[in-house]
């Protein structure tokens, strides 16, 4: 049976601040629980599950830590409205783990701050084979739960990095930024993209004046309807649908 601090530990990992300080996160479910089990180089902590979900599991578990737990134990530690048989806590990449390859499309996100949508955009980014995303230090984190089951298991696959977008992308000023903006340049009217990154902005306020004096091309999806605006991660699909 779980402890009072064992329960209370993994119920604060909910928190950024906790999760910076532990360096893992929480992943939930069979689906992503099973991606990060076969995810190469994935550091995986220890999986808490019901039994029939690690006996049909056995194999995937036999060098990790994992401990049978009952339903009513995994409702306190679940992030889930409802829980999902299984539950692992998973170690944070480092720093050291993104490397920027100049020969690949990437992403850029500004001020991205819904979780729903950053999880999505991870996922669209991993469809499309992009697996490097580079974000403004205001974007929501990637290792909040509700980002990570909206990823579906995409966050094992693509990398990420937070940082000052200014201050990175004056680092590489021979890199192409594609921001998207409303008075772009229509995609169909542009060669299709394979290398540099395509900057997409804040959901209601787009890309900040600063980032977007840096953007090597401002690019739009062309409107026909009467709609205001696009979400930010279905707009993200339709411009990575346009790489080469």
């Amino acid at each position: 049976m779980l402890n009072k601090s064992e329960v209370k530990y993994i119920q604060s990992l909910s928190q950024k601040k906790f999760r910076d300080e532990e360096g893992v996160y929480l992943v939930e479910g069979p689906k992503i629980v099973g991606e990060a089990l076969v995810a190469p180089q994935l550091g995986i902590r220890k999986v808490y599950a019901l039994k029939e979900w690690l006996e049909l599991n056995e194999e995937l578990c036999k060098n990790i830590d994992c401990e049978v737990v009952a339903d009513f134990e995994l409702e306190k530690i679940s992030q889930l409205k409802t829980p999902n048989q299984v539950l692992a806590i998973v170690a944070l990449p480092g720093v050291e783990h993104f490397t920027f390859e100049k020969d690949q499309p990437g992403l850029m996100l500004d001020g991205i701050q819904d979780p729903g949508n950053l999880g999505t955009i991870i996922r669209i980014a991993d469809w499309f084979g992009v697996n490097q995303v580079i974000c403004s230090k205001d974007c929501a984190d990637a290792y909040n739960p509700k980002v990570v089951q909206s990823t579906m298991g995409s966050i094992f696959r693509v990398k990420l990095l937070y940082t000052d977008l200014e201050n990175w992308m004056d680092g590489y000023k021979d890199v192409a930024f594609y921001g998207a903006a409303l008075d772009g340049n229509p995609l169909k009217n542009i060669a299709a993209i394979s290398n540099g990154l395509v900057v997409i902005g804040n959901e209601s306020k787009g890309i900040r004046p600063e980032v977007m004096n840096r953007v090597t091309q401002k690019i739009t999806i062309e409107k026909r309807g009467a709609a205001e605006s696009l979400n930010a991660a279905v707009a993200t699909g339709i411009i990575l649908s346009h790489l080469r």
